[in-house]
């Protein structure tokens, strides 16, 4: 029932006494491992704290709360925190605490007192088990010097048991918030000028022969919070043997002034490359790695540091995300650092990448998560590398969305703050099923989606009709048009040439002005042949170019791209390829060239149309290449404008083989909302009566005049949706790639 234990008192047993972190803390010390020295203020201090000022019933009567609610959760735990920071220690306890900080700086080589810097750490009661973590759930304070800033520091620590995180986290795990106490662990503060992290278990393969050793300069604040690109090391855990390593770009380090102060310091050009650890110092972490885990029998998780060519373990706890404790989960129950909008499933970790600009995007590397305000066409070169995509903006059916599912990379877009949360080098795992980013290394199962049982029987119902309805795909980038053949689509309902046109990085404007045209051409005819090719005797429907003047001016020649407004209301679609005539004419002279090489199976649609003389005109320039449409080659427009929708039966009698409708631009023109725009999301529904009256009466008419009617926005590959269009008589559905199975299951 002692408030003060030292290290040497403390056994792994003590876990209900000094926590979980303090306990394996005293077990390492006392089983001859370099851990500076410390001393524990314990759960039943904090017990004593919570009686003696009264907080005891107002705390926990607060947390009969909503976890799911999190702006409550987030006002609970505010006032939790401020109370306990506000509270006045108990003046026996405080002069107990005080006179164990004397003790532990009197160690210190120095013939007149002075207080000594220490790390004052949080150690819960359920913290650093083997079942579950808890990591980096509480707080931790560095540099920490003087009896006023320890109090401080304390109660800090304190508070910090309840976080909306911890607090959410307990409750997920069953964990009793009366029965979960808190010790504070005030630890020598070693100035280290190298620290790191050690697996003794590769966290990302699983594979129990190989340690993985993180380290950067200064204190290991740095590596902990993700703020700097750390050194990566692989060695054999039996030999010691460096397998891989990866020096990280190490702009600054995290250090203790003069003033003693927990500090960035910029480091010099030739240090930021410079190898963190010697080969004897890995030599050194490797053998007490596999040292501590011997003696654990358990995978670990070890914070380590040097100081002066010196060895320190601050922290080691068990590794509890291997495939072992993960198989039967499948999601991880740890607070998420950020919440967006799933807006491509799948799941992956890697190095953040924050791009700010156009320019920036050189740093993006293959693996690493691309995180930006928010996408444009100029990215998708990057985007291609990168294993998950993270947006500030945006919705469902915005750029980065589009894009990311048709890479098949998991993506969350609208979390308002990764640009400024997320920092460059941190690892994160992006859960694109679940619109969330978690800390670190995580094993997550990505959950088939569960079709409702009414639903199902709605479908079922459906089929007995027996009506053939074709699934299609949408292609945009040939890189990937074996992928999307090996869907066993019946065709492609979409080719965006955009996605071409940007990978090369010039704008049709620059080919134009430089009479280039034939380069455009050649760009158009080698792309296109690549999908047209994989996907031989069915139906590809390329549409010509929609360049909006917002979003290409990283392109060569768009410098002269007017400033608009409002773009996605502007110059773009079939009225400017019209007063550009000579580039759209370039584009039907590259299908030309597809069908004459026998691709006979290409056909073009109009994108943003809204009147019958557009299509008249379009119908013009096609017959100057040498086609007739309608009869020579598949000619449709697409249904992005209520106008369109509006005049179908003008469309139809001038002569059209398909529509297609373009449900996330005609979704947010019928309804007035924003589709870029994450605050509107809950207003964004392509299932809104006013879009299905559009829909199904475009449907009606199209089947009185024998017109082919398709869907290739995002709206197709929602089950329910589908399901309504297929009872309305749609020809066929274009969904993301991702969704072909999806779909093709419930036909």
């Amino acid at each position: 029932m002692r408030n003060i234990l030292w290290l040497r008192d403390v056994k792994k047993e003590d876990i209900n006494i000094v926590g979980g972190k303090g306990a394996h803390l005293g077990e390492m010390y006392n089983a001859g491992f370099p851990v500076p020295e410390a001393f524990i203020i314990t759960a039943q201090a904090f017990k004593e704290f919570m009686e003696k000022t009264k907080l005891k019933e107002k705390i926990y009567g607060f947390l009969k709360v909503d976890i799911e609610d999190t702006q409550q959760l987030d006002k609970i735990s505010r006032e939790i925190r401020e109370s306990i920071e506000k509270a006045e220690i108990p003046k026996f306890l405080e002069k107990e605490i005080i006179d164990a900080y004397k003790d532990l700086s009197e160690e210190e080589p120095s013939s007149l007192f002075e207080p000594c810097f220490v790390a004052v750490r949080s150690s819960a009661t359920t913290e650093d088990l083997e079942q579950a973590s808890f990591a980096g759930q509480q707080e931790t304070f560095l540099n920490v010097k003087g009896n006023d800033a320890l109090i401080e520091a304390i109660k800090k620590c304190w508070a910090s048991l309840f976080t909306a995180r911890a607090i959410y986290y307990r409750a997920r795990h069953g964990f009793s918030h009366e029965n979960s106490f808190i010790a504070v662990i005030v630890q020598k503060m070693m100035n280290f000028d190298k620290s790191g992290v050690i697996f003794t278990i590769n966290p990302l393969t699983n594979n129990e022969k190989e340690i993985i050793i993180e380290a950067v300069f200064g204190l290991g604040e740095g590596i902990v919070s993700g703020a700097i690109e750390p050194d990566h090391y692989v060695l054999d855990k039996e030999t010691g043997k460096l397998l891989d390593s990866r020096i990280g770009i190490k702009n600054f380090a995290v250090v203790r002034s003069s003033e003693g102060k927990t500090i960035k310091k910029e480091l010099f050009d030739e240090d930021k490359k410079k190898q963190v650890l010697l080969d004897y110092e890995l030599r050194k972490a490797w053998e007490y790695a596999v040292k501590i885990e011997k003696y654990y029998h358990f995978p670990q998780d070890i914070e380590f540091g040097f100081e002066a060519g010196n060895f320190y373990v601050v922290q080691s706890r068990p590794v509890t995300t291997t495939k072992k404790e993960m198989k039967d989960s499948f999601r991880t129950e740890e607070v998420p650092l950020l919440l967006g909008l799933p807006a491509s499933s799948g799941v992956a970790s890697g190095r953040v990448r924050i791009i700010h600009s156009l320019q920036e995007l050189s740093k993006v590397q293959q693996g690493d998560i691309l995180v930006t305000k928010m996408t444009s066409p100029d990215m998708v070169v990057a985007m291609q590398k990168a294993s998950a995509i993270v947006t500030d903006e945006g919705g469902v059916t915005c750029h980065a969305a589009i894009v990311s599912r048709e890479l098949g990379i998991p993506c969350v877009v609208g979390t308002k703050k990764a640009t400024r949360i997320l920092k460059d080098g941190m690892i994160v795992t992006v859960d694109g099923s679940a619109g969330k980013i978690y800390s670190g290394y995580k094993q997550l199962e990505v959950p088939k989606e569960i079709i409702s049982e009414e639903m199902r029987i709605a479908w079922e119902e459906m089929k007995k009709k027996r009506r053939k309805v074709d699934l299609k795909v949408n292609c945009d980038l040939p890189e990937i048009a074996e992928r999307a053949a090996a869907t066993n689509a019946d065709g492609v309902g979409l080719v965006r040439i955009e996605f071409m046109i940007a990978e090369k990085g010039i704008h049709p404007v620059f080919y134009l002005q430089e009479k280039r045209l034939d380069d455009y051409k050649t760009l158009l005819v080698s792309g296109l042949e690549k999908i047209a090719s994989a996907f031989k005797g069915k139906p590809v429907w390329v549409r010509t170019s929609d360049m909006r003047t917002d979003e290409y001016r990283n392109l060569k020649g768009a410098d002269t791209e007017p400033k608009e407004d409002n773009p996605m209301l502007g110059w773009h679609g079939i009225r400017r390829s019209l007063e550009q005539e000579e580039i759209l004419r370039a584009e039907f002279e590259a299908i030309k060239v597809l069908h004459d090489k026998g691709y006979n199976n290409v056909g073009v649609m109009l994108p943003f149309l809204i009147s019958i003389e557009e299509l008249k005109r379009a119908k013009v320039v096609m017959r100057k290449v040498g086609l007739e449409p309608c009869k020579d080659i598949e000619f449709g427009v697409m249904l992005e404008t209520p106008a369109a929708c509006l005049i179908i039966e003008d469309l139809c009698l001038e002569g059209i083989s398909f529509v297609s409708f373009g449900t996330n631009d005609l979704t947010q023109l019928v309804l007035g909302v924003d589709r870029n725009n994450e605050k509107l999301a809950s207003l964004y529904n392509e299932m809104h009566p006013a879009v299905l009256r559009l829909i199904e009466m475009v449907i009606n008419t199209c089947k009185r005049y024998g017109v082919k009617t398709s869907i290739c926005g995002q709206a197709a590959s929602n089950p329910e949706m589908a399901r309504w269009l297929i009872e309305k008589g749609i020809d066929s559905l274009s969904v993301n790639i991702d969704s072909v199975e999806r779909i093709r299951s419930l036909l």
